[in-house]
């Protein structure tokens, strides 16, 4: 093995197994780590005009143009007002960054596999999950980034930004 890929393998594993957790409400979720590329506080942002009722704006970060998903919206859930717990949790997925907002950012946990469950077939709504995962006796719902806008909302978010 070339010393990169040496590199390359030690993150993978030194990620895997690992996840941010935050809250909605008092319910804790979890995004995988490999993800997340930085936590902020919740900044003035840009309103867009014929934006999905989620996406609350972009901000410029670090010259980077980053659309704001609420997740709160995202989930169904009421809007509240952001305060000082408030975050953006960056994301990166096939090169797309998205900030989330969400209402606070818990600690990065340890999930083993053996902890980690598949979703029952009879739960609705599960459309942004992955899976369940188990820390102690608390149960933290697991997103699929890759499933938090579809398709065609991230080609128009892109058409969006891109003028």
């Amino acid at each position: 093995m070339s010393g990169l890929s040496e590199i390359t393998v030690d993150i993978e594993d030194a990620q895997r197994d690992r996840y941010l957790t935050f809250l909605i409400d008092r319910q804790a979720y979890g995004l995988e780590i490999r993800y997340v590329t930085e936590i902020i506080g919740i900044q003035t942002y840009t309103e867009m005009p014929e934006m999905p009722f989620y996406i609350k704006g972009i901000i410029n970060l670090r010259g980077n143009i980053i659309p704001l998903l609420d997740i709160r919206l995202r989930f169904g859930k009421e809007q509240r007002e952001y305060n000082d717990r408030t975050c953006v949790i960056v994301i990166n997925f096939f090169d797309i960054f998205i900030g989330l907002i969400v209402d606070s950012v818990s600690e990065v946990l340890t999930i083993p596999d053996e902890d980690v469950l598949e979703l029952p077939k009879t739960i609705n709504g599960s459309r942004f999950l992955k899976n369940i995962g188990k820390s102690g006796n608390n149960v933290i719902l697991l997103l699929d980034c890759e499933k938090l806008l579809t398709d065609t909302e991230i080609q128009n978010l892109g058409e969006q930004l891109q003028g």
